[in-house]
């Protein structure tokens, strides 16, 4: 089993911090919301939707940053196993690549 691998800390920090403004939002809009009229209502929702844009933007990235994370410690781990196999693996996408470009 792969072992938890820790992403940039600013990320997270950051992903918090748009989580907790979308919190926030949130319960403002709940206890104001009624008494919110007309453009009140028009930059509070503009605000809202902002900052859960910005927290669903930041949460894509962390899981982008982490799943190539992953993938490159699994590719790590399988080439310190096999070293052979992946020097061969190598060596074939190597002539492909150069058979495919001395074509052109």
């Amino acid at each position: 089993m792969m072992e938890k691998i820790p992403t940039q800390t600013g990320a997270r920090d950051q992903l918090m911090a748009d989580l907790k403004t979308v919190i926030q939002d949130a319960e403002a809009w709940l206890r104001h919301g009624s008494s919110l009229t007309g453009e009140e209502l028009k930059n509070a929702k503009a605000k809202f939707e902002g900052a859960i844009a910005g927290a669903k933007e930041g949460l894509a990235n962390l899981e982008v940053v982490e799943k190539s994370k992953a993938a490159a410690k699994a590719t790590d781990v399988y080439v310190k196993e096999n070293p052979w196999k992946a020097v061969g693996i190598g060596a074939a996408v190597g002539l492909v690549l150069g058979m495919l470009i001395n074509r052109r």
